[in-house]
């Protein structure tokens, strides 16, 4: 499987990677968002993601306050993974705290990941209590300890990603990726300057919520009423793109079905082809088949038309 670069780092990583806020077991930051999983299924997703593929896993202290970190360890302990063998990313959670805590809470990461070590560090989002320079600090002491590989953000707009950047250059670093939401339904980082500024200082961008919360899976045009069934923070955002979206569907499925592909991989296609490997994505999974299909993404190659067709038909998302 082809790896690229991580920003600027050494690390080396699948263009799809394996977002896991989904293995928070409903509490925290997921209430809301994602039901429990049982310790069977979430093994069976790691599983299916490594046979896919996949080396990285992004994770989140806030994502059931280390419960999905924990069940990231031992679903890849399962599977008899050592340590060095995947790339670990994981958060800190700023709001309502100091810099200063941020050492201590990536002791207390470092614990509930165990035993793989923490490759990707990164703020979840600019909510701290310090300034952007005391924090992007505090990530540079990690990266001078060697307790870490790399430095990243999340949610970070075009000025506070290079103010990031700006602070860890005068420490001899780089800043590594910025996490945010992009998909062919969210395309705002395009017009906002986050993609133009990311490109320009080798930032690598990962894209959450790649498949638009599940309506770029094309079941809910199919069947509107399945919305029903979605949790409840996510059914209200999801209905009011149902619509405007029937026509970037139904040419998703005519390109899908020319590359024996589902309407989800070639959505994903899209997002690594169109950016020439400038952006990654990291889609969740609540059921093993989800992330055998996410990796099937990467088994095939959009060509210059198809990009340009739904580059055209999501026009009205950027």
């Amino acid at each position: 499987m082809d790896k690229i670069k991580l920003g600027k780092s050494d690390i080396e990583i699948t263009s799809i990677g394996l977002g896991t806020w989904q293995f928070s077991e409903g509490r925290a930051g997921a209430v809301g968002q994602w039901a429990p999983l049982s310790e069977e299924n979430t093994t069976e997703i790691i599983k299916q993601a490594l046979n896919g593929g996949i080396n990285w896993f992004d994770t989140a202290e806030i994502y059931g306050n280390g419960r999905s970190e924990k069940a990231l360890s031992m679903g890849l302990c399962n599977q008899g993974i050592q340590d060095g063998e995947v790339v670990i990313a994981t958060k800190w959670f700023p709001l309502f705290r100091m810099a200063s805590s941020l050492k201590n809470s990536f002791k207390e990461r470092q614990e509930v990941l165990s035993p793989f070590h923490i490759d990707l560090h990164q703020i979840h989002f600019p909510g701290s209590l310090s300034s952007i320079k005391k924090q992007a600090n505090a990530l540079a002491d990690l990266l001078e300890e060697g307790l870490i590989k790399a430095v990243g953000v999340s949610n970070f707009n075009a000025a506070q990603m290079t103010r990031v950047h700006e602070q860890l250059a005068r420490r001899g670093f780089y800043l590594a990726s910025n996490q945010v939401s992009y998909s062919l339904l969210d395309r705002s980082i395009e017009e906002n300057g986050i993609l133009e500024k990311a490109k320009e200082l080798g930032i690598t961008i990962i894209a959450y919520s790649p498949l638009g919360m599940g309506l770029l899976s094309g079941k809910f045009h199919q069947n509107p009423s399945l919305l029903n069934d979605r949790p409840i923070a996510r059914r209200e955002r999801l209905k009011r793109k149902l619509n405007q979206s029937q026509s970037l569907i139904d040419a998703l499925s005519e390109i899908a079905e020319r590359h024996q592909a589902t309407i989800s991989q070639v959505s994903l296609n899209w997002i690594i082809s169109y950016n020439q490997g400038k952006v990654v994505a990291i889609p969740g999974a609540s059921k093993p088949k989800h992330i055998v299909e996410s990796a099937g993404a990467m088994s095939f190659q959009l060509d210059e038309a198809e990009i340009n067709v739904l580059d055209e038909l999501s026009q009205e998302f950027i």
